[in-house]
C-alpha cells in the first residue's frame, strides 16, 4: 500500500481569527481505509470541502493521482475519479434507485442531460447503473422509489452512485450516521469490501467501525494533525486519549 492516490500538501484555511484548518497534510494510499477522526469543530467537514472542491484552501495544494487540483470544481475533481458519499443524503428521493444512479453515470459521461432527452432509455448509462448497483447489493430494488429505502440502502445507493465515476478514490462523510446497531456492522462489512476497488478516506465518529476498518487513522484537533498511525497505535496514544477518544480507547 505505498501507491498515494489524494493527499493534502500543507492546506490552511481560516475564518476570520478561527483557524479550521492548520497546515494538515494527509494521503491516501492504494488499497486502504485512512480514517480521519476528531472532536466536533476540529475541521473535519472544512477539510472535507477543501479536498473535494467546495473550499479554496488558503494556502497548500490537494493532489488526485498524482496531480494539484486545488483549483478544480467538485465536479471536475469527480470526473478525474473523486468520488464522494455525504453526511446527509443528496439522493432525489422520489426517482427510482436506478434513477438515482443513471443520473450519476450521466454526470460521469460527461454529456449534457437535456431535459426531454429519453435518458433512461441509453443502454450504456444502464448498463452503467446496473453494474453500480449490483456491486452495491441494490439491483432487486432498481425500481424501489428512493425514499422507501432504509437507511443504510440509501448510503448503499450514495456509493453506487459515485462508483458509476469509476472513482479512483472515495471520501465518505459520516456514512453510518444515523444507523443503529445492525446498520453499521451491515456498512462496515460492505466498506471493508470496497477498498480494493478503490481506497477511502473515512470520516467517522463510530469507534467501532473506524477500529474495524481503518488501516491507518489520523486524528485532527482544532484543525491539526496531532497523530497519524495504525489502530493500536492510535488507541495507546495518551495526546489522543486525551484529546478525543478518553474511555473508547
Amino acid at each position: 500500500m505505498s501507491s498515494v492516490i489524494l493527499e493534502t500538501r500543507g492546506i490552511s484555511k481560516s475564518f476570520g481569527n478561527l483557524k479550521a484548518s492548520d497546515g494538515i497534510s494527509i494521503d491516501l494510499r492504494a488499497g486502504e481505509i485512512h480514517a480521519v477522526i476528531g472532536p466536533n469543530g476540529a475541521g473535519k467537514s472544512t477539510l472535507i470541502q477543501q479536498i473535494c472542491g467546495g473550499l479554496a484552501p488558503d494556502a497548500g495544494q490537494v493532489w488526485l493521482a498524482g496531480q494539484d487540483v486545488t483549483a478544480l470544481t467538485t465536479a471536475a475533481r469527480a470526473k478525474k475519479g473523486l468520488g464522494r458519499t455525504f453526511q446527509i443524503s443528496a439522493l432525489a428521493m422520489e426517482d427510482s434507485v436506478l434513477e438515482n444512479a443513471m443520473l450519476g453515470a450521466l454526470g460521469a459521461s460527461g454529456r449534457v442531460w437535456r431535459f426531454f432527452a429519453p435518458f433512461m432509455r441509453d443502454r450504456d448509462l444502464r448498463d452503467r447503473a446496473e453494474a453500480a448497483l449490483e456491486r452495491v447489493g441494490l439491483a432487486d430494488n432498481r425500481h424501489t422509489r428512493t425514499a422507501a429505502l432504509s437507511h443504510g440502502q440509501r448510503r448503499q445507493l450514495e456509493v453506487a452512485v459515485a462508483l458509476t465515476l469509476n472513482p479512483g478514490a472515495f471520501v465518505m462523510d459520516e456514512p453510518m450516521a444515523g444507523l443503529g446497531a445492525e446498520g453499521s456492522k451491515t456498512l462496515t462489512g460492505f466498506l471493508d469490501g470496497l477498498r480494493d476497488q478503490a481506497p477511502i478516506l473515512l470520516v467517522e465518529h463510530d469507534m467501532d467501525a473506524v477500529f474495524a476498518l481503518a488501516d491507518r487513522i489520523s486524528v485532527l484537533v482544532y484543525g491539526r494533525i496531532i497523530a497519524t498511525g495504525n489502530v493500536e497505535e492510535i488507541r495507546t496514544n495518551p495526546d489522543v486519549r486525551d484529546a478525543y477518544l478518553g474511555d473508547e480507547a
